[in-house]
């Protein structure tokens, strides 16, 4: 691995961990929401993740990391009764997302957690590099 494939690699994560603070923010946003239908309702969104390999077969190398894309939380949609809500149905149920504030708080705390070491990441290989240079002299 290149030296300089660090970066890339860091940078590959901070996008990712930039990708998941996002979906965390959408779903915190979007909890207290209700929606007339179980289909209208508001899906806690989670993002996907996937290793960037460079090379085929065994000499294939992980440089990295991609979202893949953004999946919807398949757990299920609540419901309560408030007959007075503009929002509620012939029965007088509201529907309410799938969002956990918990475990999107949680969530949240992980992926700036992993953004920092990212970020310690790149300026630890820019320090060794800077030191490598100083050897030269």
């Amino acid at each position: 691995m290149s030296f300089f494939r660090i970066f890339d690699t860091a940078g590959s994560a901070m996008s990712a961990q930039s990708v998941r603070l996002n979906t965390t923010a959408s779903n915190l946003a979007n909890a207290d929401t209700v929606a007339s239908s179980p289909d209208a309702a508001y899906r806690a969104k989670e993002p996907v993740f996937a290793a960037i390999q460079q090379g085929l077969g065994r000499n294939a190398e992980t440089s990295g990391v991609r979202v893949a894309g953004i999946s919807e939380s398949q757990l299920p949609i609540g419901s309560r009764f408030e007959p007075g809500n503009p929002m509620a149905n012939e029965d007088g149920y509201v529907f309410t997302p799938n969002v956990n504030p918990v475990d999107e708080l949680v969530n949240m705390i992980s992926a700036s957690r992993a953004y920092q070491n990212d970020v310690e990441v790149m300026n630890s290989a820019k320090q060794l590099m800077l030191k490598t240079l100083e050897l030269g002299k």
